[in-house]
């Protein structure tokens, strides 16, 4: 399958996900509150999204692997932001889990194509 557009790749349909789920994470009272925190990882967990659309659509090899690497750097972030938010309560301990192996999943499609990329 030829991938046309960003939409089509699998890593940005995953971290698509995960933006949902932080998003209904940050939605909770007090997590809602914490304006420092809910903004910092919701903005990370969009800059996955926005770095792998952009690094697509810059239609080099170079580039493309180059945004890809800062929407790696972002599912660290966003697994930072995840330990702060089981530290303050507003996320459980199997909510930590999921969605921090989630953001591990999303690097290791990413790394798989960036490996790909070198590769072409």
């Amino acid at each position: 399958m030829k991938i046309t557009r960003f939409e089509d790749l699998e890593c940005w349909q995953e971290a698509r996900v995960l933006t949902k789920n932080v998003y209904a994470y940050t939605k909770r009272s007090a997590f809602s509150k914490d304006y420092r925190l809910s903004g910092q990882i919701t903005g990370a967990a969009i800059s996955i999204m926005n770095n792998i659309c952009e690094g697509f659509d810059s239609r080099s090899n170079k580039e493309f692997i180059r945004f890809l690497t800062y929407s790696r750097r972002s599912c660290s972030e966003v697994q930072n932001c995840l330990y702060v938010a089981l530290d303050q309560n507003y996320i459980s301990e199997n909510e930590f889990q999921n969605t921090y192996d989630h953001c591990a999943k999303v690097r290791k499609i990413i790394d798989g194509l960036i490996r790909y990329l070198k590769k072409h």
